[in-house]
């Protein structure tokens, strides 16, 4: 069996974690199935849990009083939902809301309180992950403001599919104009220039991705600052192999997943593994 952080933990907060801290921390985590649309969190109520997403995305949004609501941030395997807790604050202001279905891992508030003040490697993690959700939501609300519907769709496009291994999205129009606070009919201009381009395909609901490095190129700066931003922070250490690791490396399990059928073709243990596990390049 492997000892690789990212065949045991596929998220990339819980893979960074000492052998120690994980040993305290996996007891307490329970594997969960978050629905498309399942609001995880409401502005004001009292959070008590927090969610490491391994394959679901989470869309965290601000929601006006007259119903208009806009997207801050996105949650996937790299970060966790409901961060708000190690700051002291038991509610958050915004809406935490699953943005494509999958699998992520349920930590109790007092078991992630408790480990933050150890000041460990889980309060080192927090607080680096703090700072890349501080600076997408910054970058966020200046390409709301300054850059062309279609590159902050391409953008938004763009920032899903880093967390996730399938070049198929779930999305209509509606939402993705409700995460950009944009009219319907700009993101659906914007969806037609961008399939007359050959970058995407889409029916309602779904929308793939056949260009890739097109899409990326059509991103605003905000895309990349992001990005690099959340690789020069969260680079995961390499781990030791089995040959010369001790037992207590070998003996683990991996945590449970719940089934769930999602699109696209299925990513090898091995590569995903390799994926986790080498250093990320800012």
């Amino acid at each position: 069996m492997t000892s690789s952080a990212g065949a045991l933990r596929p998220n990339r907060l819980l893979a960074g974690l000492s052998d120690v801290a994980w040993d305290r921390v996996r007891h307490h985590l329970v594997p969960v199935h978050l629905p498309l649309r399942k609001v995880l969190y409401e502005p004001g109520v009292k959070c008590d849990n927090v969610y490491f997403p391994t394959t679901a995305i989470v869309s965290l949004q601000y929601e006006l009083a007259n119903g208009a609501c806009s997207e801050l941030a996105v949650v996937g395997n790299e970060g966790v939902v409901g961060i708000a807790l190690i700051l002291n604050g038991d509610t958050i202001a915004s809406r935490a809301v699953v943005d494509r279905p999958g699998n992520a891992c349920r930590l109790d508030a007092p078991t992630l309180k408790e480990e933050f003040c150890r000041g460990g490697a889980m309060r080192d993690w927090l607080l680096r992950y703090t700072q890349v959700l501080i600076a997408e939501m910054a970058q966020t609300a200046v390409c709301n403001r300054h850059h062309s519907v279609d590159q902050q769709m391409c953008r938004w496009l763009a920032g899903r599919l880093d967390r996730q291994h399938s070049s198929e999205l779930i999305a209509t129009h509606e939402l993705i104009a409700a995460g950009l606070g944009v009219r319907r009919e700009s993101v659906t201009a914007a969806a037609a220039s961008l399939r007359h381009s050959g970058v995407i395909r889409y029916r309602r609901g779904h929308i793939v991705v056949l260009d890739r490095r097109a899409l990326e190129e059509r991103c605003c700066e905000c895309y990349m600052a992001v990005k690099q931003e959340s690789d020069r922070l969260l680079q995961i250490p390499a781990r030791l192999s089995n040959a010369g690791a001790p037992k207590s490396h070998t003996y683990r399990r991996a945590l449970p997943i719940v089934e769930y059928a999602t699109p696209g073709p299925p990513v090898s243990t091995r590569k995903y593994s390799e994926r986790m596990t080498a250093p990320i390049r800012g």
